[in-house]
């Protein structure tokens, strides 16, 4: 799966003196997405539609809405691109403003569609995994040298470091038996590792 490079961009498109203008978010739940949309809306009160998509949980959640677009020519071709990209946590609005000229359903499909596509090419896309996540104590003379070395790992993403009767680093890897052996080396067998769920992230 795939997200924005960036937490919000926007790409203006012209179809027959019509204007299309797309703005993409970064989203983390539907309340998120509600309150961008609302926002946007509010702000653009004067356009002819707002329409709306967004997919959420690695694609497996979505939504979309023509906003007084005749039924499955706006909200939908915006989704299937959203998908088709294979982007999760995104939401799309395009802001159209009626240039006069009636583009049918077919010409509507085609430029909501497009304003989508010129939009994420503008922003960009990052590569997401999921990395298991680990729990990893050590003692006090161990962990300065070990944090240094973790910072260094293309293979680990250190989410935290806490200090408290022991040392436990909250990170992620992509390959935990390979990290585990490594822990092990490192420490003379002294570091303790427990798994700690799963880290989405950015490659």
């Amino acid at each position: 799966m795939r997200t924005l490079a960036v937490a919000r961009s926007e790409t203006e498109t012209v179809v027959n003196r019509s204007r299309f203008i797309c703005t993409l978010y970064r989203i983390d739940s539907d309340a998120e997405a509600r309150e961008h949309i609302n926002a946007h809306r509010k702000a653009n009160w004067d356009a002819t539609h707002n329409c709306t998509a967004y997919v959420l949980d690695d694609g497996r959640a979505a939504r979309s809405n023509d906003d007084g677009e005749p039924a499955g020519t706006a909200g939908v071709p915006m989704l299937e691109v959203l998908r088709g990209r294979d982007l999760t946590d995104v939401l799309a609005v395009v802001t159209r403003h009626f240039g006069g000229v009636k583009l049918g359903a077919g010409g509507l499909v085609r430029a909501y569609g497009a304003a989508v596509s010129a939009a994420i090419d503008a922003a960009g896309v990052v590569e997401l995994a999921h990395w298991q996540r680990l729990d990893v104590r050590v003692d006090y003379g161990l962990a300065g040298s070990l944090e240094g070395l973790l910072r260094l790992r293309e293979d680990v993403r250190l989410v935290g470091v806490d200090f408290g009767a022991e040392v436990r680093f909250d990170l992620a890897c992509s390959d935990v038996e390979l990290l585990v052996d490594w822990l092990a080396s490192q420490s003379a067998g002294a570091a303790e590792v427990e798994p700690a769920g799963t880290l989405r992230v950015e490659l």
